[in-house]
């Protein structure tokens, strides 16, 4: 996959040494003005638009989230905790839409209790557990049903990727759909993107709509889920809002998106350091960052993510971590400087993603989190990991 990251923004003036390495800095006035843009959106096509937290769980900005958008999407009951803890606003009217592809029994009541919105992955296993849910709302419990839908049209680049690829877990297959598989159900979702702008949005719903609109009257909302890039500088934000208002006037219905990606899009780094470099062929730099631990989707992607200051053209390092996975490679980079060690790097647009997908394989440490902002200077350290948090998740 290419990396869709954009200019480094304020990152260019961002003295690397002022953080501890390895360290993931993100820039709080980058967060907010994407969230103004997606605020933008939300206002002017009248759809309600949710956090997708399986990108970025940086639960510090919570509050910040939540002023600017209606709540947050969960993947299952410790995101739903989060967010019905730090993203529901000091009114605590922020809503929390809880998806999991397989839920188990003993989490639902839990999960009835922090959810405006409870997704399903089959019509089976919404009947399966259709007792507990009415068990909930018999004690005070108030929630909505969706259904996730695979549209069956596949938009991916990579298809490991795409919800869409054959065969896939993520969906009940629309051309399987039943009226009776609606019954109790107030919502349809589907999720088909990924990094993607508005012109594949476009084509699945032209693939999916007419095997839905027999049902609209029996619905209340329509979720589009996420891969929408809004916050890119050449999204096509007009033709989105424009689409989002037709549906809605067309169907009805109330239509929610799930951004995730674009809540955070190329508002963080991720800073690191040389430790070693030897000649094996070409110069090759042992780095504080690993891509198994730090950046696992550089090589299930795989991609190569954008560094700061990279100068293209020139000689290039082999980056790699320091753990013992020969495959820990984090690519070929022409350095800012040449490689020697104690050089500090950074990676671009490291804010999503890769810090909710860390891991201590190794015992390589985890980064710290610090949060700056680039209108005031202001930087703080939210968090600093130890062997405690390696070691507490281990016996």
């Amino acid at each position: 996959m290419e990396t869709r990251a954009g200019d480094p923004g304020a990152f260019a003036r961002f003295d690397l040494n002022r953080v501890p390495s390895p360290a993931f800095v993100v820039d709080a006035a980058a967060v907010r003005r994407n969230l103004a843009i997606l605020k933008d959106v939300r206002d002017r096509s009248g759809i309600k638009l949710l956090a997708a937290l399986k990108a970025f769980s940086m639960w510090s900005l919570g509050p910040t989230v939540a002023s600017y958008l209606d709540g947050v999407c969960a993947s299952g009951l410790y995101e739903a905790r989060l967010g019905r803890e730090e993203y529901t606003g000091l009114d605590e009217k922020g809503e929390v839409a809880t998806y999991c592809a397989g839920y188990k029994a003993a989490d639902l009541p839990e999960i009835c209790a922090l959810s405006d919105h409870i997704i399903f992955n089959s019509p089976g296993q919404h009947v399966r557990f259709r007792h507990i849910l009415d068990a909930e709302r018999a004690n005070g419990r108030a929630f909505d049903v969706g259904l996730r839908i695979n549209p069956l049209h596949a938009e991916g680049e990579v298809a490991k990727y795409d919800p869409c690829q054959p065969h896939s877990r993520l969906g009940f297959p629309v051309n399987q759909l039943r009226p009776e598989h609606l019954e109790g159900v107030d919502g349809i979702h589907f999720h088909s993107l990924c990094e993607q702008d508005f012109v594949p949005l476009g084509r699945t719903w032209a693939a999916v709509e007419p095997s839905l609109k027999q049902h609209f009257d029996k619905l209340k909302w329509l979720n589009f889920g996420g891969g929408h890039h809004i916050t890119r500088a050449d999204y096509q934000r007009e033709d989105l809002i424009a689409f989002l208002q037709q549906v809605q006037r067309e169907t009805g219905l109330q239509v929610y998106l799930e951004p995730g990606e674009a809540v955070a899009l190329d508002a963080g780094i991720l800073v690191g350091e040389i430790l070693d470099v030897i000649d094996n062929g070409m110069p090759v730099a042992i780095t504080d960052i690993s891509a198994t631990c730090h950046m696992p989707d550089v090589i299930e992607a795989p991609y190569r993510p954008a560094m700061l200051g990279e100068r293209l053209g020139e000689a290039v390092t082999r980056l790699g971590g320091p753990s013992c996975l020969a495959g820990d490679i984090i690519g070929d980079y022409a350095l800012p400087a040449n490689a020697r060690p104690g050089q500090r790097i950074a990676f671009l647009d490291q804010a999503h993603y890769s810090m909710v997908k860390t891991n201590t394989f190794n015992g390589v440490p985890l980064p710290a989190i610090w949060l700056w902002d680039s209108e005031t200077d202001e930087l703080r350290q939210v968090r600093t990991f130890t062997y405690a948090d390696f070691k507490g998740r281990l016996s």
